[in-house]
């Protein structure tokens, strides 16, 4: 169940897209640079940050798949997507990359440490981003949405490493909302989400919740200051789910802070 909240009206939708391009013309001006860079996955997050950037700057795609686990559908969309709103790209195969990482810890395999392997793949795509990007003299568009955000659900220092997140303070329901809004194509709406980190990988699969759920429980807690009991019996959701939920912030919330520097005035107040 969706919560009430989280429906936005058509004029609220409008004003979303106009803070964000504005926010986006913003960050290339004062970067002094020529515009930015944008990872292209055939994902909806990705699609929607592309559609508006490319309304007010010039922009530039990469299609960066790995053979072993992007599917043909999502290139295709891709694809189909950057040429719709006229963005030049191009395609760069990293799975020779990433396998050159695992080759340097052959003692161990994607079988006894699956995620860690997983997240050399956006990392990988972060290290491109950035040569691209600076090579051209442009900054590099995050893709990351709220929900995956406050949930932890991203690779630190990889999809998490980027210049702007024009659609972080937007729930997954909303970037949803938001694509039907701006008409990004139905078979990039309406595909299962998925970070492409092994075959078959879906987002909801790996939380254990659906994005209604997840984000009808994130909502509840941090835009009404619900208590958890209270979220309970607002959005019909398990006690089990609340509870995951409410952990995988905690347990995430080293990603969403710079590193801790180690005060030491102390010592230098004594000299």
């Amino acid at each position: 169940m969706v919560m009430k909240g989280l429906e936005l009206p058509v004029e609220s939708l409008v004003q979303c897209e106009n803070l964000i391009m504005d926010s986006i013309v913003k960050i290339v001006e004062l970067s002094n640079s020529s515009g930015a860079t944008i990872a292209l996955s055939g994902g909806i997050d990705s699609a929607l940050v592309a559609t508006l950037a490319s309304r007010v700057v010039d922009v530039y795609g990469l299609l960066l798949p790995d053979s072993a686990s992007t599917t043909p559908e999502d290139m295709r969309d891709a694809e189909l997507l950057a040429k719709e709103l006229g963005i030049d790209c191009e395609v760069i195969e990293i799975g020779d990359l990433v396998q050159a990482v695992y080759d340097r810890r052959p003692r161990i395999g994607p079988a006894e440490c699956r995620l860690a392997y997983a997240n050399v793949k956006p990392r990988m795509r972060m290290i491109v981003n950035y040569f691209a990007a600076n090579l051209d003299g442009r900054v590099v568009l995050g893709t990351g949405n709220k929900t995956e955000l406050l949930m932890g659900y991203f690779t630190k220092y990889g999809d998490g490493g980027v210049d702007i997140l024009p659609i972080g303070d937007l729930y997954k329901t909303q970037v949803r909302q938001m694509a039907k809004h701006l008409e990004v194509p139905a078979a990039i709406i309406e595909k299962p989400p998925s970070a492409g980190l092994w075959a078959g990988q879906t987002d909801e699969a790996e939380m254990g919740a659906t994005y209604e759920e997840i984000d009808s429980i994130l909502y509840a807690v941090f835009d009404l200051g619900m208590s958890l009991e209270d979220v309970e019996n607002a959005t019909g959701a398990s006690d089990a789910t609340i509870k995951m939920v409410m952990e995988r912030v905690k347990n995430s919330e080293h990603k969403r802070s710079m590193p801790p520097v180690v005060g030491l005035s102390e010592v230098f107040s004594r000299q």
